[in-house]
């Protein structure tokens, strides 16, 4: 049987708070670590049923990255939703979600300039 790791490793200051956070993964074709400015894991628990997260960020995330980051996050659920469960309900309320999110970003971007 084929195995496969995923590898992070996070540097950390004086307070716990992530300075750099990097990641490997063995089926990559990049070889060697690889530098990210935030991740979401969620694992199923399946004994006690509920999920478990990981959510790291570097002090230097942007904070409109961030946001595009999660409305990301939800996209993919969204599609990985409709390809496992074929709930197309889930995965439509999901992508309306995103939809909303985006819109809100753009106006967002708008008041800025």
């Amino acid at each position: 049987m084929k195995s496969s790791e995923i590898r992070f490793k996070i540097e950390l200051d004086d307070e716990n708070v992530p300075e750099k956070i990097f990641w490997q993964a063995t089926d990559s074709p990049v070889k060697g670590l690889e530098e990210t400015k935030a991740i979401n894991i969620s694992i199923w628990d399946q004994k006690f049923r509920e999920t478990l997260r990981i959510d790291l960020w570097s002090k230097e995330m942007p904070v409109d990255e961030m946001k595009k980051f999660y409305v990301d996050t939800i996209g993919g659920m969204a599609n990985s939703l409709r390809t496992s469960t074929d709930d197309n309900f889930m995965a439509d309320e999901m992508e309306k979600l995103c939809n909303t999110l985006v819109a809100y970003l753009k106006e967002g971007e708008k008041k800025d300039k």
